[in-house]
């Protein structure tokens, strides 16, 4: 089987073709094609409320792009997921509805909370019985989720991202919620908390601090990178430090989402998995394949011919 997800952020939109091998143990996704795009809606939609002309003369050029790619790979199903950027533009709907009717494809306009719960998936096996806060960190909104024993007891989404920032769009009150309700909600009794980062920029500042896979990194190292990374210009994070010109400007202000959160959190270390929304999508997809094949054998076995 071969699925394709699409996420359509308010940074970047990603492009992901992966094919499922099934050994009965453990689903594996093997990645056949990934496309990242910096498309930055999130810049127009947070500065004037709708997205210009020209973003949408070219997201419809890559609309039409990743519809050729799906029929290339011909795959089983695909899922185009848009988040913050799309959803609070007076025009998102409107670009959703001129999509659909030119190319046919069907984009979802997903919630904080609906995001939240598919990137859940995705890390869902990298996770113990601990206590973990979760921040993921978008173009356009951070979306905090708490776990303890093993299950999700608090979710939360918040209009700050690392492009909402950059535009001078954050608002004080937003952080000052953000900050309350990690304080309200991580409780002394759950003990010691880990967090759990996700987002291309978490990312690349764990690539950045040259530890090994799957290591936590600690606060202190993420504070450390931060100023190295300050201390590069633009133009050396992109050709020193490999940087996409879209990822050099936005990975200040998302890590200081990051650790404002693990401050408040009193969470000393994260956890990095490198997965994120288009991971938990491919699963939705998968779950949504086997559901049907065993609602399609059910059916079948209740419908056979009794001898």
């Amino acid at each position: 089987m071969k699925f394709a997800a699409i996420d359509i952020g308010s940074n970047a939109i990603r492009f992901q073709v992966s094919s499922i091998l099934d050994n009965q143990k453990r689903i594996l996704f093997k990645k056949l094609e990934y496309v990242r795009f910096p498309l930055r809606l999130g810049h127009d939609v947070f500065a004037t409320g709708r997205i210009s002309d020209k973003s949408i003369a070219r997201f419809k050029k890559l609309m039409h792009a990743y519809k050729l790619l799906i029929e290339l790979y011909e795959v089983d199903d695909y899922m185009f997921c848009a988040t913050s950027a799309m959803r609070e533009s007076e025009n998102g709907k409107q670009l959703v509805a001129d999509v659909k009717k030119e190319f046919g494809i069907e984009i979802q306009i997903i919630d904080g909370d609906l995001e939240a719960e598919l990137v859940n998936k995705a890390i869902g096996s990298y996770l113990t019985q601990d206590t973990y806060i979760h921040i993921d960190v978008g173009g356009g909104s951070t979306e905090l989720n708490l776990f303890t024993k093993g299950q999700k007891i608090s979710t939360k989404s918040f209009k700050i991202g690392s492009v909402r920032i950059l535009e001078h769009q954050d608002q004080p009150q937003i952080w000052a919620d953000m900050e309350n309700w990690v304080k309200e909600n991580v409780k002394r009794e759950y003990g010691k908390v880990t967090a759990v980062g996700t987002g291309g920029n978490i990312s690349k500042i764990f690539e950045l601090a040259s530890l090994k896979p799957h290591r936590l990194m600690s606060l202190k190292k993420i504070q450390e990178t931060k100023a190295m990374i300050e201390a590069h210009s633009i133009e050396d994070r992109i050709y020193k430090l490999q940087m996409n010109p879209d990822r050099a400007d936005v990975i200040v202000p998302a890590s200081d989402i990051y650790m404002r959160v693990m401050e408040w959190a009193n969470a000393k270390y994260i956890l990095v998995p490198e997965v994120g929304l288009k991971d938990g999508m491919l699963l939705h997809l998968f779950e949504k394949h086997v559901n049907k094949t065993a609602s399609a054998f059910e059916h079948q076995f209740v419908n056979a011919p009794q001898k």
